[in-house]
C-alpha cells in the first residue's frame, strides 16, 4: 500500500527536495549542446565522475559535431573506453553527429520530436539536453528518478516513459527541470539502490518504503 500522491503530498515532497538540494544542476561538465549530447550518451551505465574524467581530454581533441562525425570509430572507441560499453557508445555518438552535420548544420535541435529521431537519443537524453542546454522543461527519468519515484509512491510504472508521464501529471511544468535534478541528487546521496539511508532521509515521513518493517 502506497500513499496516494495528492497535491498536498506532492507539494511537501517538492518543498523538502528544494530545501535539501537548492540550485542543483547536471553534474556532467559541458560547454555547449554538442558536448552535453556526447556526455549524456557516455553517461549510460557510467558515473558522471568517470564521464567528466574522460570528456576533460575528449573535448580538447573533438570540439564540434563535425569533429565527432569525422573521427574514426577506432579512435573514438579508444578515447571513451573507460566509460564502458564504448563500442556501442562510439557508434551512437558518431552516427548522431553525422546526422547533426547532414541535417542540422552541426547544431543540436531544441525540440523533443527532432532529438528522438537522432541515432542513440531517447526521451531521457533528449530531456537532459532540452533542460540543461535550452531551458526547455522536461522530466529526466534515469535510474535514480525511477527508483525514488517508485519508493515515494509517485508511480507504480516500471517503464521510464510511463514514469515520465506520471510525473508530468503530478509536477507543475515550471518545476520539471529542478525536480529532475533534485530527484537525481537525492537518489545518489541518500536513496541509493542497495543501502538507502532511510533514517537520514528528510522525506522519511512521506515514504512508506522508508518506514516499512525491516
Amino acid at each position: 500500500m502506497t500513499h496516494k500522491p495528492t497535491k498536498q503530498r506532492i507539494s511537501k515532497i517538492m518543498g523538502i527536495l528544494r530545501r535539501t538540494y537548492p540550485d542543483v544542476k547536471t553534474a556532467l561538465r559541458h560547454g555547449d549542446p554538442v558536448e552535453l549530447l556526447v556526455a549524456t550518451i557516455l553517461s549510460a551505465q557510467c558515473t558522471d565522475k568517470r564521464v567528466n574524467e574522460v570528456t576533460a581530454s575528449l573535448f580538447k581533441k573533438l570540439r564540434t559535431a563535425k569533429d565527432f562525425a569525422n573521427v574514426s570509430l577506432a579512435d573514438l572507441e579508444d578515447m571513451i573506453r573507460p566509460t564502458g560499453f564504448y563500442r556501442n557508445k562510439a557508434k551512437s555518438i558518431k552516427a548522431c553527429c553525422e546526422e547533426l552535420v547532414k541535417k542540422h548544420a552541426g547544431k543540436v535541435p531544441n525540440s523533443m520530436e527532432t532529438l528522438v529521431q537522432l541515432p542513440g537519443i531517447g526521451r531521457k537524453t533528449a530531456n537532459v539536453i532540452l533542460g540543461n542546454a535550452f531551458g526547455i522543461p522536461g522530466i529526466v527519468v534515469d535510474t535514480h528518478v525511477k527508483r525514488v519515484s517508485q519508493r515515494l509512491g509517485l508511480t507504480t510504472e516500471k517503464d521510464p516513459v510511463k514514469i515520465e508521464f506520471d510525473l508530468m501529471d503530478l509536477i507543475p511544468s515550471k518545476d520539471w527541470i529542478a525536480f529532475s535534478h533534485q530527484m537525481i541528487w537525492h537518489g545518489r546521496a541518500l536513496c541509493n539502490a542497495r543501502k538507502p539511508k532511510c533514517t537520514e532521509c528528510p522525506l522519511l515521513e512521506l515514504c512508506e518504503y522508508g518506514r516499512r518493517p525491516i
